[in-house]
């Protein structure tokens, strides 16, 4: 059993194929997609997507590289968003939310207050609701800390993570797992490729971020939730143990990282 915690399955890059996708990867055994929201404008889309397929589930929020063309009001949709999804049993994050201080323009005045503003109020919907959040984190690991120290969330997924080891622990002691995808199978990515082999294994799920961060055999192509597996693979080579075990020790992750996946 895979589970790929962060996949963007609702993409217009998939278009129509988005069902055979979820169909041919739960064929492979990958027994749960998460598929994050990016904005007010496709809630109704990952929620619909996801109820058409035992093996997709959804989470809430609004990405930080769609925050300049948000509105407060958008605020106020998300959290109505989420009462409505509580008795939902495949709504099972706030996400995918943080900060983006990499793009050009976003990590300038007034940008950068506006996603810090976005993410401490979705951090704060999280905490009301007791909901884990998906982190986007890109160049912005110590700020995301700073504020995750602040209000105390019910943990999470570091998508894509790329930081340093103490970064890492630190998620780590915020009760947060780190997400590891196609970056790590590149031979030439080496900081990620140590951080997967040495990290504690209990801190470490599964994602392909599809159709973006696609694996060494799929370059330039885009992603799919099928590779996770593959994936996996890789992680069992990188430390040593079997297929079987990564598989198992990554979807127990995934579980206690988001709770709701139980159901």
């Amino acid at each position: 059993m895979w589970i790929d915690t962060h996949c963007h399955l609702d993409a217009a890059e998939f278009g129509d194929r988005a069902d055979a996708i979820a169909e041919r990867a739960a064929q492979q055994g990958v027994s749960q997609i998460v598929i994050p929201a990016i904005e007010r404008a496709n809630f109704d889309a990952v929620r619909t997507l996801a109820g058409r397929h035992a093996n997709c589930c959804y989470a809430l929020g609004i990405h930080p590289m769609y925050v300049p063309q948000a509105s407060e009001d958008d605020l106020n949709v998300l959290r109505a968003a989420i009462v409505a999804a509580l008795d939902d049993p495949r709504f099972v994050a706030i996400g995918e939310i943080g900060l983006d201080f990499f793009v050009p323009g976003l990590n300038e005045s007034p940008l950068r207050e506006k996603q810090e503003h976005f993410y401490v109020e979705q951090l704060k919907l999280a905490r009301e609701f007791t909901l884990p959040v998906l982190l986007h984190v890109r160049r912005s690991q110590d700020i995301l800390l700073k504020h995750l120290r602040r209000i105390k969330v019910a943990g999470g997924i570091a998508h894509a993570f790329n930081g340093s080891f103490q970064q890492a622990q630190a998620f780590i002691d915020l009760g947060f797992k780190l997400g590891f995808g196609g970056a790590m199978t590149y031979t030439r990515a080496l900081q990620i490729r140590r951080l997967a082999s040495e990290l504690p294994l209990s801190a470490i799920v599964l994602e392909t971020d599809a159709p973006d961060l696609s694996p060494a055999w799929r370059h330039p192509d885009s992603n799919s939730p099928e590779e996770v597996a593959r994936i996996g693979e890789v992680l069992a080579q990188l430390r040593g143990i079997t297929s079987d075990a990564a598989a198992q020790a990554t979807s127990a992750n995934a579980i206690a990282a988001l709770p709701r996946l139980r159901q």
